[in-house]
């Protein structure tokens, strides 16, 4: 397959996924990130190191030079993933938020509209601009689709979806190719430190690390003591004869009781990719159509390495919560399956387990280093 992509946003998580799924089926693959004092591509390190991933420097923030990358490289396919996507940090940084992505997006948009190159070009939605509203089932199942109403509860959900209808205007007004991904919660072993999945699994790892070194059984566990303001696996305390596993800092998060529909982000790269080889662009929830709670995946996670009592080693932390929640999503794909046949094929159990173990070896590789 003899084509050119341009991933805007490929430092991130989907950026690794989709940049190794284009590879493989033999795209020219250019990813877009801004220049920095500190290198910001460790994820994708080892695709640029096999020739996979070809990286530009570029802003989505600055026309100019989105113009510049697009111009240059002239793609068959251009991927925006770029965003301020956590939720929490959007009502800290609402302005850096909407800059990089709803202005991103419309910059992006506008250099398709000038050029007379055919690109196609893929926006990554959300579910979060679902917000608090749903649809119901006729046997009374809540859900969200694409005909569900949209009532945005964060800075990030609302920059998502002003980036979500200038995509649908400039497809309607000017005849792009372009498609939206409304992507459920979507994880990996690539997930940011930042993200509440990952702040378990990787907890979990260092607590595993911790454990293992001094000798104790994870079903063993006393009540552990929560370690004041060390926070996070120091590795120079295994060094310290005097260190004990009761002092070991407790899993401090916010609200258990949101439900998500968590999926991988390896199956969602697949259905952005089925977009843009339609005939006719569109607009498509891709999810998993199951829910559960952050209780459940932590009680998932735990269950990995039979901790039996996630209670003793986690505090909800009332800073945490976020000022306004979404209390409940759960995709319906219907439309994905029928137009893209596409469907998840790694399950919710699956993905936790995968992230889980993925984090154990990481600690494992981190503790070798210093002994």
């Amino acid at each position: 397959m003899d084509k050119k992509a341009v991933i805007f946003g490929v430092t991130g998580q989907d950026g690794y996924y989709l940049s190794r799924l284009l590879s493989d089926k033999g795209y020219s693959v250019v990813g877009v990130c801004r220049r920095t004092s500190t290198p910001n591509t460790t994820r994708i390190d080892k695709l640029i190191k096999r020739d996979a991933l070809q990286i530009a420097q570029g802003d989505v923030t600055d026309f100019g030079s989105v113009y510049d990358v697009i111009s240059e490289h002239r793609p068959d396919e251009i991927y925006n993933l770029a965003a301020q996507s956590h939720v929490g940090i959007s009502f800290n940084q609402p302005s850096l938020t909407w800059d990089i992505t709803a202005k991103g997006c419309l910059n992006i948009l506008e250099v398709i509209r000038k050029s007379n190159h055919e690109h196609r070009f893929y926006q990554a939605s959300s579910s979060e601009m679902f917000g608090d509203q749903y649809s119901i089932s006729s046997s009374g199942d809540k859900f969200q689709n694409e005909d569900t109403a949209f009532n945005p509860q964060s800075p990030y959900a609302i920059a998502k979806l002003a980036a979500h209808k200038t995509t649908q205007l400039y497809r309607k007004a000017y005849g792009l190719h372009a498609s939206c991904g409304i992507l459920f919660n979507h994880e990996s072993e690539m997930r940011g430190e930042s993200f509440v999945t990952k702040k378990i699994t990787k907890y979990i790892g260092e607590l595993n690390e911790w454990l293992s070194n001094i000798h104790i059984e994870p079903h063993d566990c006393s009540e552990l003591e929560d370690d004041g303001d060390k926070i996070g696996f120091d590795v120079s305390r295994f060094l310290d004869a005097k260190a004990t596993y009761s002092t070991f800092p407790k899993l401090r998060l916010g609200n258990l009781d949101a439900c998500r529909d968590w999926g991988h982000a390896e199956d969602y790269v697949r259905a952005m990719w089925l977009m843009l080889q339609q005939d006719t662009p569109g607009d498509y929830v891709i999810a998993t159509g199951e829910t559960h709670t952050v209780k459940e995946f932590l009680i998932e996670s735990f269950s990995c390495k039979g901790f039996e009592n996630h209670e003793k080693f986690v505090i909800q932390d009332a800073a945490l919560f976020r000022p306004s929640e979404v209390p409940y999503l759960r995709g319906n794909y219907s439309t994905a399956k029928e137009k893209l046949g596409w469907t998840p094929k790694i399950s919710f159990k699956e993905l936790v387990h995968r992230m889980v173990n993925y984090d154990i070896k990481g600690c494992q590789a981190k503790w070798k280093q210093y002994t």
